[in-house]
Order: structure tokens, then sequence, then C-alpha cells
């Protein structure tokens, strides 16, 4: 396994893959990696449909507007947000906590408070919420297939439907990225640069310099 400041100062978005098969081993831990991830009220929002066939893959591609690396990854995995799965997990979230040693005086709040909040989104509010809870997730599984020895690369570039169309997903589902993972094909992608943080960091408030 690298260590994480190598894998967060060498990642590149990887733009071709070698097609490889990944073993079975590796997806788990890769997966098992975003179920860790933190998310609001624990209700861990995120679904992930793993695509592996050749047929899917370039089923899916087209979805993507035809982008080669979709088809080409070992592993495309469809990050997804379910926007009524809280409803159907608050008892599980519960013992879970309870298990976990969640006081049982919170326990007691938390069920009403997840209702209250999540049933007073919007379709557009709910998105921006999946949005951010499943972007984390996917970002620990990018992080740990980096440390791996594997590439990666997120794909924002799909048509929603479609992908719901060829992943047949339900109407609750939100898909926020595909995670394309597998091994480079070609030279590593040119580094695009980072701004520093005298340009991006403030002290205390927006303007003071950070010292």
């Amino acid at each position: 396994m690298k260590a994480l400041e190598e894998v967060i100062r060498e990642r590149r978005s990887t733009p071709s893959f070698d097609g490889s098969e990944m073993p079975a081993d590796d997806l788990r831990q890769i997966l098992e990696a975003g179920l860790a991830a933190p998310s609001g009220y624990n209700v861990q929002p995120w679904r992930f449909v793993v695509v592996q066939s050749h047929e899917q893959k370039r089923r899916l591609r087209v979805a993507c507007f035809n982008q080669a690396k979709t088809e080409e990854a070992s592993v495309v995995i469809a990050c997804c947000g379910d926007s009524d799965g809280w409803r159907r997990d608050a008892d599980d979230i519960i013992r879970m906590g309870l298990e976990g040693g969640m006081p049982g005086s919170y326990a007691a709040q938390l069920k009403s408070h997840v209702e209250s909040y999540l049933s007073s989104l919007n379709r557009d509010q709910m998105h921006g919420w999946l949005n951010k809870q499943v972007t984390i997730a996917s970002t620990f599984m990018l992080l740990t297939a980096e440390a791996m020895g594997y590439n990666t690369a997120v794909m924002e570039g799909f048509e929603q439907e479609r992908v719901h169309e060829v992943l047949r997903l339900p109407l609750s589902y939100w898909v926020v990225s595909l995670l394309a993972v597998g091994h480079r094909n070609g030279p590593e992608k040119y580094h695009g640069g980072r701004f520093g943080l005298a340009h991006t960091a403030f002290s205390e408030e927006h303007g003071k310099p950070l010292k």
C-alpha cells in the first residue's frame, strides 16, 4: 500500500486504461472503503453499482458521451445516492448506533431529527445533499484504489437518464459520479498544477492571509 501522502500528491485522472481484470478481493476492499465514509446522521445514502462485464461497459459508454475509458477500465462504479433510503433504513441506523455506543437519549431523538430534516428537502435540495454524501464515499474508494496501486478517473460527463436506463436504477436513485478504476494504459497524464495556500486559504475570515 502506498502512503496516503504519496497518493494525494501523485494521483492523476487517468485518460486510458489497459482493460485488465480486477481480482474480486481488491474490488471488495475498495468498496468497503466507501462504506466506511462519514455521512450526515449516519444515513449512509450511497449505493454502488459495479460494472465489470464488457457488454455492460459498452452500453454505459454510450451514456457517457462515448468516453473510451468507460469501456477500458477494469471496473466502473456508479456512485449513486438513494433519496428514499433513509425512510427504510431509519430503524437499522438507530440499532447500529446503539450497538456502537450511541447514548439512548440521542437515539430517541435521532429518528425524528432525520425525518424532519430530510423530508423537508425539495428535489434539488435532496440531490445537493446526496452529492455531498456520495462524493465523500467515492473519494474514500478512489484513495484506497490508488493506495493499492490502481489508477482512477472520476467521471462527471454522463447523461443521468441514460445511465438510469442502462443500469435499471430505481427512480429514487441520483447518479453523482462514475468512478473508473484499473491500470493506466500509456503515459501518466500531465500535472495541471495547483494553486497554493496563499490563493485559496485564509485565516479567521476571508481575505486575511494564513500565516
